[in-house]
């Protein structure tokens, strides 16, 4: 043994000794060994390779044992209609909704696809949203939104339903009667058109409403019909006394619109008695059409010049004579003013002219341009019915022109 060797190496032989003193030693923090997943071996990989197998292969074993009692377990079948379950039906019936799940009886209720029986579901008119839902261990759940209506509408002789996505929606003449609807009739909608055309419509029906119940005011329950024929103009028939009014609202400023209505509408009846028809649609003026027929063939009302008005010659912004649009028939159904006092309707007292009713404010350029371009139509127009009206007489025989029956247009300042 050497003198200074360790004690812990006394009495070992040397070249043993040596051995010890030159192996490596292994601290706290040598690198480990690899883990039991990561066999250095090649006889390793291999057992850990069978043992994966057949864990594999013992859960896709009982993943068929468990679908095949499924299946097979007369549990999970649905029996009948009953196992069926629904909420949220009012317009819609059972009868109506069951056919949608006509296959699944007798089916296992983890067969049936839920996806396709929903969309199915919401095919029927009157079902907005549709959820549909297992319930084990043998029901079927649906829950429905229906669609709320929010107009009437005729389109040739019946009249039905839509909501605000421009659905159209039937409903029998017992249940509009029984649900006591106070809504107004849409006309100028059918079918055959596209759903964005008819949202669009309805849109701008309840525009218009929600304008005239601002406040609280509730002035939409004085409109009878309105026709959206023109998406851009919603042509209303306001009920007066012994006769309707058909007024053109435009797409905007429906309340400022309809206020004007009211506060002119006693004086313009009262000076022109053949009215049919309301155009509000322009800033500076206001378009009264005549019934066809009327001995007052065209007068053109100015502000603060009525007797040049009367002389009959053509005024700026004067519009020519045209055809007095069709008033439909009110439905039923729909609540008309009736019940509003006579003397509400006509509050504004009568004035001298109609002229008199609002200064003429100044024009832009914009607004200029627009008379002027009305003017050469008129001129155009009043030229070709002349031409017609000469061609009508000589090919009559005769040598004074007649001219044709038409609705007279007059065209009044006002507010």
């Amino acid at each position: 043994m050497q003198p200074g060797a360790p004690a812990s190496t006394r009495g070992l032989p040397l070249d043993l000794d040596d051995d010890l003193n030159s192996a490596p030693r292994k601290g706290r923090f040598s690198a480990p060994g690899n883990p039991w997943w990561r066999p250095t071996s090649t006889w390793g990989r291999v057992f850990l390779l069978v043992g994966a197998l057949l864990v594999a292969s013992s859960f896709a074993y009982a993943l068929h044992i468990c679908k095949s009692f499924l299946e097979r377990d007369a549990r999970f079948r649905i029996a009948g209609s009953g196992d069926i379950q629904a909420t949220g039906l009012v317009e819609v019936s059972r009868a109506e909704m069951l056919p949608v799940f006509g296959e699944d009886i007798g089916r296992n209720v983890f067969f049936v696809p839920l996806t396709a029986r929903r969309k199915q579901l919401e095919e029927i008119p009157w079902i907005q949203h549709a959820t549909v839902m297992r319930l084990l261990p043998d029901q079927i759940r649906v829950t429905v939104v229906e669609r709320q209506p929010v107009a009437f509408v005729r389109h040739g002789q019946e009249i039905g339903l839509v909501d605000a996505n421009g659905v159209l929606l039937k409903m029998p003449p017992a249940l509009l009667t029984k649900h006591h609807y106070s809504f107004p009739v849409l006309t100028g909608m059918d079918a055959g058109d596209p759903l964005p055309s008819r949202k669009a419509r309805v849109e701008l029906y309840e525009r218009m409403m929600d304008e005239l119940d601002a406040n609280g005011q509730h002035l939409s329950e004085q409109l009878s019909e309105i026709d959206l024929t023109d998406p851009e103009d919603a042509r209303v028939l306001m009920p007066e006394q012994g006769s309707d009014i058909l007024a053109h609202f435009g797409e905007d400023h429906f309340l400022d619109r309809f206020r004007r209505y009211k506060a002119h509408i006693a004086e313009w009846r009262q000076q022109y008695p053949k009215l049919a028809a309301v155009d509000l649609r322009y800033d500076q003026q206001v378009v009264l059409q005549m019934t066809p027929g009327s001995s007052n063939e065209q007068a053109s009302l100015a502000p603060d010049n009525s007797d040049a008005a009367h002389s009959g010659k053509p005024m700026a912004g004067q519009i020519e004579p045209k055809a007095a649009p069709s008033v439909p028939a009110k439905h039923e159904a729909v609540k008309t003013a009736a019940n509003v006092p006579a003397a509400k309707a006509a509050a504004t007292p009568a004035k001298p002219h109609a002229s008199e009713t609002a200064k003429a404010l100044p024009k832009s350029a914009k607004q200029k341009a627009k008379d002027e371009r009305v003017s050469a139509l008129a001129a155009r127009m009043r030229d070709k019915k002349r031409a017609d009206a000469k061609r009508a007489a000589l090919k009559q025989g005769k040598q004074k022109p007649q001219t044709k029956k038409h609705s007279t247009s007059t065209a009044v300042q006002g507010q």
